[in-house]
């Protein structure tokens, strides 16, 4: 089934120039880009963002990292997308995803992980909103 999700890479890696090799990732699973955007989120954004979050004590470390530089935000389409996509970037803590995945490859802390993708359809709909609208 053909689906759509959202990809957000962070800023730890827009600063080291990963824009391009991330995004080859997907497109060489057959994912094609239907929306990109770079933007650097207000605080607001973020807290929206991952207010599902809010309560834990983590929350403003992932508010104020995400909002310390641009981001690039895609909206991919695919094959079980949600699913794939998750798949591809791996464990949230680098060094316990799998080789070959985005975090392994590129994350180097459990904040500075890379890169962020939506958890079901409906995170899908609400974090694209925040970014895109």
């Amino acid at each position: 089934m053909t689906e759509q999700t959202l990809i957000v890479l962070k800023p730890d890696s827009v600063k080291r120039n990963l824009i391009g090799e991330i995004l080859r990732r997907f497109e060489q699973n057959g994912f094609v880009v239907k929306k990109l955007k770079m933007l650097t989120m207000t605080s607001e954004q973020a807290r929206n963002f991952y207010s599902v979050h809010k309560e834990k004590p983590f929350f403003n470390e992932l508010v104020s990292f995400i909002t310390s530089g641009p981001i690039v935000a895609a909206v991919i389409e695919g094959s079980d997308a949600v699913n794939k996509v998750r798949a591809i970037i791996g464990a949230t803590k680098p060094n316990e995803a799998a080789p070959g995945t985005v975090r392994r490859d590129f994350g180097t802390s459990i904040t500075q992980n890379a890169i962020h993708a939506s958890d079901s359809i409906e995170s899908f709909i609400k974090e694209s909103k925040i970014i895109f609208d």
